[in-house]
């Protein structure tokens, strides 16, 4: 074996991606010494993605003071700059839900942080921003992140004022020509891996308000504020902000910025793919490795695996897919480009006690997986 890839999701709570990687590098080189092994660590958006793309690619890791989940309340940002003057930033950076603690409330809590390190990468003139979505604190649409980037928002008495989750409802004019002028030109991508609207029984409030903090009655407030923001997003940009998946995420992030950056939004591993010249990669290559937590019949919807397999499928790349769980529905996989799929669990017991020891069953599945293949090929 010549070239290997290794590309595989986190299996969440048990190893990241940069654990799984190093560890299938380590057996393959064991095997095949002389391998050229490249690893990218595939990055979803959410806490650890800076990290995934600057040791997938290389690259800078930028601190900065912003404000964090509160206005006012300052955290130590940070965001990657990767090669091609590309800005990656995570949402978690400085509204994440871990740094409110026990203080959740999605009402009050703002994205303005985040706009703050865009701001902060514009100016150090990179020409294309991926933000990641995820892990957040908040429901505010986006609006304080686009208010820190100069985005005006006009109440009905005609005053500029930064909207909160609980105070949507008062804007009632969006001005984007304002907008800083580093920011103007520059690429937006934005990462989101869920496909739920702006507002509705599968909108933001509802489906994740409640992890923030939000009660059933706040739930219903934040619900009804956002379908009066929507309204005003399709009258000043003619942007029907629900009809877009996606659009929810991270407390309806995923539709502001559509709306007030034109932003597009795409699955986290089509950017990686994108990010990394996957298509490029594939070229000399012997075996992808690539895997996930658990891959069943949902997984064909353009997880990991699936995206990492028709990729590798247009170039005659075989796909070993190494996960925890196999569920139902995964027939299809095979279609798509999976040429085999190996979960790392060798005894059934528990998850509790399976996660504990994940990485010697990890390991001990590629050794097996490692010593077929020399058999069989040499």
């Amino acid at each position: 074996m010549r070239k290997v890839i290794l590309i595989p999701d986190s299996f969440k709570g048990t190893m990241s991606s940069t654990e799984i990687c190093q560890i299938m590098k380590g057996e393959v080189l064991r095997h095949y010494p002389e391998c050229e092994v490249v690893s990218i660590p595939v990055a979803d958006g959410g806490e650890g993605s800076v990290d995934a793309f600057l040791e997938a690619v290389g690259g800078e890791k930028i601190y900065t003071e912003v404000n964090g989940p509160y206005f006012g309340e300052k955290v130590r940002g940070y965001y990657g700059i990767i090669p091609g003057n590309i800005a990656v930033i995570e949402m978690a950076a400085a509204a994440a839900l871990p740094m409110v603690g026990e203080r959740k409330d999605p009402s009050k809590t703002t994205t303005y942080g985040v706009g703050e390190l865009m701001l902060d990468a514009a100016r150090k003139g990179v020409c294309k921003i991926i933000l990641g979505l995820g892990g957040s604190a908040t429901n505010d649409a986006a609006c304080g992140l686009a208010t820190a980037c100069g985005v005006s928002f006009y109440n009905a008495k005609g005053e500029k004022f930064m909207p909160l989750g609980e105070s949507l409802d008062e804007v009632v004019r969006i001005d984007t020509s304002t907008i800083a002028d580093e920011l103007k030109g520059i690429e937006i991508v934005t990462m989101c891996d869920i496909d739920n609207p702006f507002y509705g029984p599968e909108g933001a409030p509802a489906i994740y308000g409640p992890q923030k903090g939000a009660d059933p009655e706040m739930v219903k407030m934040l619900d009804g504020k956002m379908r009066v923001l929507a309204q005003v997003m399709k009258k000043d940009f003619g942007v029907d902000v629900q009809s877009i998946p996606g659009s929810g995420a991270a407390g309806g992030m995923g539709g502001g910025m559509v709306a007030f950056f034109n932003s597009r939004l795409q699955m986290g591993i089509e950017t990686v793919l994108d990010t990394v010249h996957f298509e490029q990669l594939l070229d000399g290559a012997d075996f992808v490795y690539t895997g996930e937590g658990k891959i069943d019949g949902q997984s064909l919807r353009g997880k990991v695996v699936i995206g990492v397999a028709r990729k590798a499928k247009s170039k005659g790349v075989k796909v070993i897919a190494i996960v925890g769980d196999i569920g139902d529905g995964v027939d299809g996989a095979y279609e798509e480009g999976v040429t085999g799929i190996f979960s790392i669990n060798r005894v059934a017991v528990p998850y509790k006690e399976a996660r504990t020891r994940a990485k010697d069953d990890l390991r001990l599945t590629i050794d097996n997986l490692l010593r077929y293949q020399k058999a069989i090929l040499g």
